[in-house]
């Protein structure tokens, strides 16, 4: 098994489901808060919820399929990790894609837009279905 150059932490079936629970319930508000499309910033903030899900979907996945995932402070590391896992290229792709927004809609003095929003909602809908697949497995 070749040495990461990030670092990563053990886990198992048991920390996969909760971190796979945890992509359930942030993709579950992220689709409530986008709903709210009278206040602007909902956007933003249903776009941060669901890149919190993508994170933990990604987690979920790399516990299940590797028995490690990235505790890296760059979650772009966890990309790597995905990469590993049988189909877990695309799914690589669109984590970047995602983390792409994160600084925005976390962080940002603007909001995202809507094209933006229904995009990361849509990634995070494929990360988190490709993780109960894997959970599944």
């Amino acid at each position: 098994m070749p040495r990461e150059r990030f670092r990563t932490q053990t886990c198992d079936r048991r920390e996969a489901l909760t971190r796979l629970a945890h992509a359930e319930k942030f993709m579950e508000v992220a689709d409530l808060v986008a709903t709210e499309r009278e206040i602007d910033e909902s956007a933003s903030v249903a776009a941060a919820l669901a890149v919190l899900a993508g994170i933990a979907a990604s987690d979920a996945a790399c516990c299940s399929a590797l028995g490690r995932r990235s505790r890296s402070p760059d979650h772009r590391d966890a990309m790597e990790l995905l990469e590993q896992i049988a189909g877990g290229h695309e799914m690589a792709t669109a984590l970047g894609r995602l983390l792409d927004v994160k600084d925005t809609a976390q962080y940002g003095l603007i909001n995202l837009s809507p094209q933006q929003l229904n995009a990361a909602l849509r990634r995070t809908r494929n990360l988190l279905e490709y993780a109960q697949a894997t959970v599944r497995r």
